[in-house]
């Protein structure tokens, strides 16, 4: 076998074992974290705009009324209070993040068709964000791509993906952080070995983000009260 095949041939057998344990170990683990066993089955807003929703569902307990974990949900974006993820690892894709570790009541407002901004706007020909289709208060935002607003608000099927943030009480003290997302009609297996595991990264130290944010306000508050 010739060097340059042999090459091939080593790139290809690691490319194929890699998807091979993604997808047997990996993938089911990552695109369930933290969920019950009822939470991806269940019916969510947003889901009736994509052909196959929920494909990814995440899940995490925070000790806190749903109206204190609303907040944080509110300000997201770059532009605004971060995304509460690795920072560092944000800016490498020159997303220029500053992530907020207070509610600030300037970036509360939100309302359908906002956009929601994952990097500078002058960055990657300001595409870099999504745009608010569905807003629910304390309870539900739906994201799509920016191009797919107009025909996602009159309730037509979206093509390019979705992000679904949901806060669902447990009780008067505690709360479900739902995190909920449909891949575009058409992807890779690039998208799947690449994009879905760096997503999940950044996604669950979001979530774990909040949590920590919310409770530790709760914990002050407290102490003072």
């Amino acid at each position: 076998m010739k060097g340059w095949h042999k090459a091939l041939f080593i790139v290809g057998s690691a490319i194929g074992s890699g998807a091979l344990i993604d997808a047997a170990l990996l993938r089911p683990w990552y695109l369930r974290w933290g969920a019950t066993d009822n939470e991806p089955k269940k019916s969510w807003p947003g889901d009736e705009l994509v052909q196959r929703p929920g494909q990814c569902t995440r899940g995490i307990t925070i000790h806190a009324p749903a109206e204190r974990i609303w907040p944080w949900i509110m300000q997201i974006g770059q532009d605004r209070g971060g995304f509460y993820s690795y920072t560092w690892l944000e800016n490498l894709f020159l997303a220029n993040m500053r992530n907020a570790d207070r509610i600030v009541p300037g970036l509360q407002p939100r309302k359908v068709g906002d956009v929601v901004w994952m990097a500078p706007e002058h960055r990657y020909g300001g595409k870099a964000c999504m745009a608010v289709a569905q807003l629910l208060p304390r309870t539900a935002m739906v994201l799509v791509q920016r191009d797919e607003f107009e025909p996602a608000i009159r309730g037509e099927r979206v093509h390019g993906g979705i992000w679904q943030f949901f806060v669902e009480p447990i009780d008067a003290k505690n709360s479900r952080l739902i995190m909920r997302g449909a891949a575009p009609d058409e992807t890779s297996l690039l998208y799947d070995l690449v994009f879905d595991p760096a997503h999940f990264i950044m996604e669950r130290k979001m979530m774990l983000g909040i949590k920590e944010r919310v409770e530790r306000d709760g914990r002050q508050a407290k102490r003072q009260g």
